[in-house]
């Protein structure tokens, strides 16, 4: 156990586009925060990959800027701990030196090939689900693997190790290649074993070069310590402990303070991702929705809407854009959405605005969005609030697909900002919506990572538990969307069951 007599903490949160940084106090306050754009590159279509150098130079910008904005010297920073977007694939060799441009989770490059698989074994998706308790995605490290072997063979000749964005920025900061759990129970890996599968490894192909995956650690553990070349491009001071940390999944979910019995976490941002830890790990309903590993011993079973506040935004740019010029253009979404009342006068918003489809509370890569039930009665504010009451339905379903009981949940993300949308949602639900205080709460879940690893929290769950504090509560009016949550089903499965031409599919 490292003694620590420093005051902060520090987290990191590696993004696809954006690197974020933020300090916390013994207690897990929020203290200051610091962000920078990076740029994604697309050679190709569907492809999604960054230069890692720029996400290294962009990683000790934040660093300088937060010290910087929280009045923090050096030497009060106690340890850092790293979250970030999971899985994709980023090389270097023997020297530490990146061979290619690291590859983002939401890079599609490997459909066809993964179609292809599919062709050969008919199960080969459930095969994935039944040790992982995932369904796969497109930029996991080992179909990115695969599709590397074939393709870029000359990059694996000289390649050391693969790893995550996250785990590449840890290595720039301490010399040291690895991983945590998180990360490679979805490489994908075994959900059961909390980390890599032999299974899966062979399944893909790839036992001869299963060396360049890192075994993985426990997020609460640490990896090393910031090395003198790091400290002088990130200003932090040479020998601070860094953790291994986790996926940004887990951290937020960590930051949020929903470890805790009976506490359900939606993460409503770009998409929207709803999920409850479980002591043990739950595959069911099968081949549907993601399973997380989480520190401490938890799991953590998920759906996901795969559009979350884009609705809001392209409702904001489609059918409102004289809102746009005012000084707070959400907040004025919200208050038009309130003439209407609860229910939208019966319009309905399927909120599956998305080019993929959806992954719940179905499999349905053609299914659209779109309004439905409109009569000549409905206003704008009508299909304005339908869109805020589409996204909250579909929050409802996914936990409704999951199947456990929930408390309350714990909100937060961009959609978490807006009061009116909080207490919908609450509504919706038909229970508890929590706010907590904050806004980085990846970064938030990393440092206390970090603070778990030195000592300063007795293990992981009591870290987030205690460092949790509630700043907005919704308490329910049950029943007031019982209705239009059967109606939006109805509509919700009609739209989902629908296949346009393969022209208008984009994949």
């Amino acid at each position: 156990m490292v003694r620590a007599l420093s005051d902060v903490l520090l987290g990191l949160d590696i993004g696809t586009s954006i690197v974020k940084a933020a300090v916390f106090d013994r207690h897990g306050r929020e203290r200051a925060t610091a962000s920078s754009r990076t740029t994604t590159l697309t050679p190709f279509p569907a492809w999604s990959e960054a230069d890692p150098d720029q996400l290294w130079d962009a990683t000790c910008g934040v660093i300088r800027s937060v010290l910087q904005s929280a009045g923090v010297a050096p030497a009060d920073v106690a340890a850092v701990g790293i979250s970030g977007a999971m899985v994709g694939a980023w090389i270097i060799d023997d020297a530490g030196v990146a061979l290619r441009p690291g590859i983002f989770w939401n890079d599609g490059r490997t459909q066809k090939m993964i179609a292809a698989m599919i062709a050969e074994d008919a199960a080969f998706m459930s095969r994935i689900f039944a040790v992982s308790g995932s369904v796969m995605q497109q930029g996991c490290t080992l179909p990115l693997l695969r599709w590397l072997k074939h393709h870029e063979p000359a990059v694996l000749a000289k390649a050391h190790a693969v790893f995550g964005a996250k785990d590449y920025i840890r290595f720039r900061l301490t010399g040291v290649v690895g991983t945590d759990i998180t990360e490679a129970a979805v490489a994908p890996g075994s959900a059961v074993a909390r980390g890599r599968s032999p299974e899966m490894i062979a399944l893909f192909g790839l036992e001869d070069i299963a060396q360049l995956l890192p075994p993985p650690s426990p997020s609460e553990s640490l990896a090393g310590i910031v090395t003198e070349a790091a400290s002088r491009a990130t200003g932090l001071r040479a020998g601070t402990p860094v953790a291994i940390g986790a996926g940004d999944v887990a951290c937020s979910v960590i930051g949020a303070g929903a470890l805790a019995p009976g506490i359900a976490c939606s993460i409503l941002g770009t998409t929207c991702l709803n999920g409850i830890a479980m002591p043990v790990p739950v595959f069911t309903p099968p081949d549907l929705g993601l399973l997380f590993t989480l520190p401490g011993d938890l799991w953590l079973r998920t759906m996901v809407n795969i559009a979350g506040t884009t609705n809001i935004d392209w409702l904001l740019t489609t059918l409102c854009p004289d809102l746009a010029a005012q000084p707070d253009p959400y907040a004025a979404l919200g208050v038009l959405a309130a003439e209407s009342p609860p229910g939208a006068q019966g319009a309905v918003y399927v909120p599956y605005l998305s080019d993929v489809g959806i992954i719940a509370p179905i499999v349905a890569p053609a299914a659209r969005g779109g309004f439905a039930g409109l009569m000549p009665r409905h206003r704008r504010s009508d299909l304005v609030r339908a869109v805020y009451e589409g996204v909250a339905f579909a929050i409802r379903d996914c936990f409704a697909t999951i199947g456990h009981e929930v408390g309350a949940v714990r909100l937060v993300g961009g959609g978490a900002r807006s009061p009116f949308w909080r207490q919908l949602i609450a509504d919706v639900l038909g229970c508890a919506v929590e706010v907590p205080e904050g806004q980085e709460f990846g970064a938030k879940g990393a440092a206390l990572l970090a603070g778990t690893a030195i000592g300063w929290f007795a293990d992981i769950r009591a870290a987030s538990i205690d460092c949790c504090e509630i700043l907005h509560r919704h308490t329910p009016q049950s029943g007031v969307y019982d209705a239009a949550f059967a109606r939006y089903r109805l509509y919700a499965a009609a739209l989902a069951a629908v296949t346009p031409p393969d022209e208008e599919i984009t994949s």
